[in-house]
């Protein structure tokens, strides 16, 4: 892990588990070119013009506010930015797209609104549409004139989607279908002008189809009481002998799978910028409380316990930014790869967020953890006022809840994570073999205590080398122990996920650490102490996860030596964190809002 030049090809998905990655190949934010840049600065300036004003009306419904702010936001471009500029979008990269995320990520109900219908709402039609479909609804949806909306959830199937009851029937003289069921918890369900509805036809083929608002036979319920994000539509779909033409077949009769989980993927790693976008405008408002607000006739900024609280939420801000930007990167590398193979965009496009499906994954999981920590702790710094609804805070910590649960359950997302990796591993596209039985006969030998003359970063390098090592000790070891076995046994699944979703992050924040260093020396010293503080309590958390793991599958001598391995995999180099800490809440107190 060496500095070097952009001169090595994206790591394929997962691939980062068994090989280095360079400072040099890794994409950072510092790296965003003056458009990105400005795109970001829109975004947020829409949000503070458009939307903060607002935002009790908003959270009210009042009718026609939330389509008339996305038409704004259309007519800004900023609807559209993914969507190819021959259906009026403005053909942006994938890197501007997910800033695009980031940027209106603090915006709340409208936020949450915006994805939806960018996501969900959109991608479906856009990457799976005939031509036909495409020039009907894409146009529209890019600019805002129509609004999107996706229903798969019903009453009886969440993250069991499968298994849904909607059902779809040809109609006698083949030229439409009746659909009949139910969907719930549909986002922009309310005001939506076209949906992605998914339904089995003669009750086993899964099918989308796209549902237009008016068409006979569909009808909506009253808007949910949400715990937050009160103010984006959420209600039920019902659908009675609803009369959906045949031309209106979105994909594939019977392979609506794909659709529903293809646009998963894209969405998923969407989400989490999303979430840092509005990590990063809670820490604003947590930074600026703990400046004003006075206790002992001091700003409680100034005492440590409060210090460490900002420093601990800056850093896994800063963390979950450099694994986000460091895989848009590579879904957007990979994309032009088979754009240039002569894909088609659409296939171009869900290829590349295909390859990196264990990274989206990973990438909501911790960014919406993220959030919840940051807002749970927002409310903290403000003590009681943080529980009076008249203050941000309040807000923020109930629209943040929703983000763990939608996109796929959080759960689910650590169990899809080491199944994709073993799936890919048996399948060949990923040599997890190799690396894991070098780690066994590394077991056996004598530890490796390094000659004392290292280069800068050596121990760290090391350290996330080392943690791969477990990790990979780990999952053998269960799935040599439990094999079929092992997809029953959940709760160890998921303490090798979250072993997985440390390393990916920790290395992620090192490589960052690493070309900031190279790029500015001295002056990218707080990275540093950001990189190694959260590096260092990494190390505990790989450890404490892997070691549940161990204690949950293996006995006697197998036991032992795989817990003495965890010991040594995990070991860091004792490091101050408090100071650091101190120095990283300094900046943020000192500048009033985040700005690292």
């Amino acid at each position: 892990m060496t500095t070097g030049t952009n001169t090595s090809t994206a790591l394929r998905g997962a691939e980062w588990l068994i090989r280095e990655s360079l400072p040099g190949d890794t994409y950072i934010p510092e790296d965003f070119n003056e458009e990105q840049r400005m795109v970001l600065q829109l975004c947020h300036d829409f949000l503070k013009a458009e939307i903060h004003p607002l935002i009790e009306r908003i959270e009210k419904l009042e009718p026609g506010l939330m389509s008339s702010l996305m038409e704004k936001a259309g007519e800004q471009g900023l609807l559209g930015a993914s969507i190819p500029e021959e259906f009026e979008g403005l053909g942006k990269d994938f890197i501007t797209s997910t800033i695009v995320n980031e940027g209106l990520g603090g915006g709340h109900s409208f936020s949450v609104a915006v994805a939806a219908h960018t996501g969900i709402g959109t991608l479906p039609i856009l990457y799976f549409g005939t031509p036909e479909q495409k020039q009907r609804y894409i146009p529209k949806l890019a600019t805002g004139a129509w609004k999107g909306a996706y229903g798969l959830t019903e009453p009886n199937s969440g993250s069991d989607a499968l298994s849904a009851k909607t059902s779809a029937k040809l109609s006698e003289d083949g030229t439409y279908y009746l659909l009949n069921g139910q969907k719930c918890w549909i986002t922009n369900g309310g005001f939506a002008d076209v949906y992605t509805v998914f339904a089995k036809i003669d009750g086993d083929k899964f099918t989308a189809f796209i549902v237009e608002r008016g068409m006979e036979g569909f009808t909506q319920g009253p808007e949910e009481d949400k715990m937050g994000i009160k103010g984006s539509s959420t209600v039920q779909l019902y659908f009675q002998d609803c009369k959906v033409p045949v031309g209106n077949v979105l994909g594939e009769i019977g392979k609506g799978h794909v659709i529903a989980f293809n646009i998963l993927n894209i969405g998923r790693l969407k989400l989490c910028a999303a979430t840092l976008g509005g990590a990063k405008a809670t820490m604003d408002v947590n930074i600026n409380y703990a400046n004003t607000r006075e206790q002992f006739k001091r700003p409680i900024a100034s005492f440590g316990a409060i210090q460490q609280k900002l420093a601990e939420m800056a850093i896994r801000i800063w963390v979950s930014e450099s694994a986000l930007y460091r895989s848009a990167m590579w879904v957007e590398e990979k994309e032009r790869a088979l754009l240039s193979e002569g894909k088609p965009f659409n296939e171009a496009m869900l290829g590349a967020a295909e390859e990196y499906a264990v990274e989206c994954a990973i990438l909501k999981v911790y960014g919406s953890e993220v959030l919840d920590y940051v807002v749970d702790e927002g409310v903290q710094i403000h003590g009681g006022n943080g529980f009076s609804a008249e203050y941000a805070i309040s807000r923020a910590y109930r629209d943040s809840r929703i983000n763990r649960i939608y996109e796929g359950t959080n759960e689910i997302n650590r169990l899809l994570t080491v199944d994709m990796i073993l799936k890919r591993a048996m399948k060949g596209r990923l040599d997890l073999m190799g690396p894991a039985m070098a780690v066994q006969k590394e077991l056996m030998s004598i530890p490796d205590f390094g000659s004392g003359d290292e280069e800068p970063f050596a121990s760290e390098r090391k350290l996330v080398t080392n943690m791969k090592k477990a990790l990979l000790m780990v999952a053998g070891g269960a799935v040599q122990k439990l094999m079929m076995q092992l997809e029953h046994e959940q709760e160890i699944l998921m303490n090798i996920a979250d072993m997985g979703i440390e390393i990916f992050h920790a290395e992620s924040a090192l490589l960052r650490a690493m070309k900031l260093t190279d790029l500015k020396g001295a002056d990218a010293a707080l990275t540093t102490d950001i990189a190694r503080a959260y590096l260092y309590d990494a190390a505990d958390r790989v450890n404490k996860a892997g070691k549940d793991a161990i204690n949950a599958f293996a006995s006697g001598d197998e036991q032992r030596m795989m817990l003495l391995g965890l010991k040594r995999f995990t070991k860091a180099e004792p490091f101050n964190v408090k100071d650091a800490r101190r120095r990283i809440a300094a900046r943020l107190i000192a500048e009033g809002r985040y700005t690292l």
